[in-house]
């Protein structure tokens, strides 16, 4: 898949980088080369001569031979209906050699063409960014085949075959691991410092580094469907996504131009109607011209959004586009949901309390782990383990049917086994009394409750409990350092349980027992006091994370869902890259205002310079792309960024 660098039409044409090894490029480069040469020899004769004789048809040649490539350009700009640095060189150069000034032209010329050069130089190293993550898997894969292992191009692997991952190899393709241990370097693709212990049944990605042992692999996706691909395609889309800030400009530079055109025509008209020489203001006239291209102004925000995009990328952070980016540089308020976001979304069982003795505990868990088995939720997680450690055989479940935000319900051995909140027996007026203070007593512990009721009537309850990230509290407080004035915690856990966490972390605001609507009408009231952003932990935080201005998943190298619909995807479960995300956002935002600040200044001092005859027509080319090359040098600090 091809990597660009987003929106190359709205710059000047001059930006684009051609393909190094194309016919036009080496032409380019021929022409240039031609140019540089004759004008060279030109100031050499006229130095040692002091005599227009040969100076002037070798300058004359050199203005010919460099003006074809941008003349061309500035042909299919004006078909086009814009007027470029391409068309605004012709004119000068023409000007300049109407009045006599070939050698001003031919340094034109040769000045217009290095500083090309040098443009392009910098605009490929923000493409690099994006291009090196095409590298990270290697181009064939170890395909383990009846007459032994053979190595075999990646297109042509397909899922369900065997790979061999020797130690030190980068994995070719997504899998899982049928055979071997050993660790994996997962930075290029979740950013993770440490390497993940990989063992049978666990996933490994394209472009990570197999550290000592051997593996067999299962292939489990194509190479164009694998984690790395999805993770490029992502960053292409995110480059070709503008952001508000940009169409700004965009706009801005439309009415720009034209006026500063009118303005050429102004200073080489209005003097030469009073008398004064045509030739030394048709001269200031051209300097103002070229002066007037906005290409630095234009190309200041594209470059710093995939610039920050791309840094961001070799993080593990997946932002989507330049929107997402200027808008997470804009939030106040910071909702997080509880379990698998705060915490580690490893509940464990930490009671069971069978009542009325109908069943034992044993027949209370067997029945709870029966239906919970076909859930994904980290609670039924936590039941089916733990069934499972005390040996317990699961029948099988039908008609399972999940009750968002509540439980999960089935038919068990002909009966209907039910699991679910007390929060939904009390809606139905079916708690009693005894189970409700039973609950209360579970959640006093600092678990959450779950009923378990057969055929209508309540078994007992399961009490689950999940403790907070570690590293929680601190990101919390980072948050705040960081400008977010207030964080939020929802969650549709029991009230007293999410209170408790929400105080052990340090959130200002805490919203429990929410169903997936309640949470969409939380981040609705907290949007009235400013941009918000949700972070959720998959597909089940769906709606709050839509409803919100920024969505952010995290954990997403397992979720393909996860990775196509957040604004910003965390590869790893590191709460830490929220906060490095915003500061992101908030840095290529002054880096934005930074850059249109030097292009407008600089514009504007050369543009009084050119009509006060200070400025010559080869400093104003010099100022022109120099100004360029500084704003995209201060855009590509934003790779580093840490």
């Amino acid at each position: 898949m091809s990597v660009q660098v987003p929106a190359a039409d709205a710059c000047c044409d001059h930006c684009v980088v051609e393909p190094p090894r194309s016919t036009a490029a080496r032409a380019r480069g021929a022409l240039a080369a031609l140019a540089a040469s004759l004008l060279a020899v030109g100031c050499l004769a006229d130095l040692l001569w002091a005599t227009p004789t040969w100076a002037g048809p070798l300058f004359l040649l050199a203005a010919g031979a460099g003006i074809v490539f941008p003349a061309r350009r500035a042909w299919e700009a004006l078909r086009g209906r814009r007027f470029d640095i391409n068309a605004l060189m012709v004119v000068a150069v023409a000007g300049a050699v109407l009045i006599g000034e070939w050698e001003e032209a031919a340094m034109v010329v040769f000045l217009f063409a290095v500083a090309q050069w040098l443009e392009a130089r910098s605009v490929a190293r923000a493409r690099a960014a994006i291009a090196t993550l095409l590298d990270l898997a290697p181009p064939e894969a170890r395909i383990e085949e009846a007459g032994g292992e053979r190595l075999v191009a990646l297109d042509r692997v397909a899922p369900g075959d065997t790979m061999r991952v020797r130690p030190g190899d980068r994995v070719p393709l997504d899998g899982r691991v049928v055979e071997g241990c050993s660790v994996v370097n997962q930075a290029p693709i979740t950013g993770e410092s440490i390497p993940v212990e990989k063992t049978v049944g666990d996933e490994v990605y394209a472009g990570t580094i197999n550290g000592h042992g051997s593996l067999r692999v299962t292939v489990t996706r194509r190479r164009d469907d694998s984690m790395l691909a999805r993770i490029i395609h992502l960053v292409e889309h995110a480059q070709s996504e503008r952001a508000p800030i940009q169409h700004f400009i965009d706009r801005f530079a439309a009415w720009y131009t034209p006026s500063v055109v009118i303005l050429a025509a102004l200073v080489g008209v209005v003097p030469i109607l009073a008398g004064l020489p045509a030739e030394t203001w048709v001269y200031r006239a051209l300097v103002v011209l070229v002066v007037a291209c906005p290409c630095a102004l234009v190309i200041s925000t594209p470059v710093s959004m995939v610039s920050a995009l791309a840094g961001a990328a070799r993080h593990g952070v997946l932002i989507k586009g330049g929107a997402s980016l200027e808008r997470l540089a804009a939030i106040t308020t910071l909702a997080f949901d509880k379990t698998g976001t705060l915490t580690s979304g490893e509940v464990a069982v930490g009671a069971t309390d069978a009542c009325g003795g109908l069943v034992d505990e044993r027949e209370l868990l067997r029945l709870a782990a029966a239906v919970e088995q076909y859930s994904e939720h980290p609670v039924a997680r936590a039941i089916v383990s733990e069934a499972l450690a005390r040996e317990l055989a699961l029948p099988p479940a039908g008609a399972v049917r999940a009750l968002p935000g509540l439980g999960v319900e089935g038919m068990v051995d002909g009966a209907e086994v039910l699991c679910a909140a007390p929060r939904y027996f009390r809606d139905r007026q079916r708690l009693d009394p005894l189970i409700a203070d039973r609950a209360a007593r579970i959640v006093m512990a600092g678990m959450s409750p779950v009923v378990v009721a057969r055929a209508g009537r309540v078994l007992g309850l399961v009490g689950v409990a999940d403790r907070e990230r570690a590293s929680a509290p601190g990101v919390v407080a980072e948050l705040r350092r960081t400008g977010v004035a207030r964080v939020a915690m929802l969650t549709g856990d029991h009230e007293a349980t999410a209170r408790a966490v929400g105080a052990r972390v340090g959130v200002d605001d805490v919203r429990a027992e929410l169903l997936p609507v309640d949470k969409v009408s939380a981040i609705a009231e907290l949007r009235g006091a400013g941009t918000v952003a949700m972070v959720g932990d998959g597909i089940n935080d769906a709606p709050a994370l839509a409803a919100a201005d920024v969505g952010i998943v995290m954990g997403a190298v397992g979720s393909d869902a996860a990775i196509e619909t957040a604004d910003v995807a965390l590869m790893t479960d590191d709460l830490s890259r929220i906060p490095y995300a915003i500061r992101l956002g908030r840095a290529t935002v002054r880096n934005v205002h930074v850059n249109v600040a030097i292009a407008l200044v600089l514009k504007a001092a050369f543009v009084v310079a050119a009509a006060s005859g200070v400025a010559t027509l080869w400093m104003a080319v010099l100022a022109d792309t120099g100004a360029s090359v500084i704003v995209l040098a201060n855009a590509l600090r934003l790779r580093r960024f840490r």
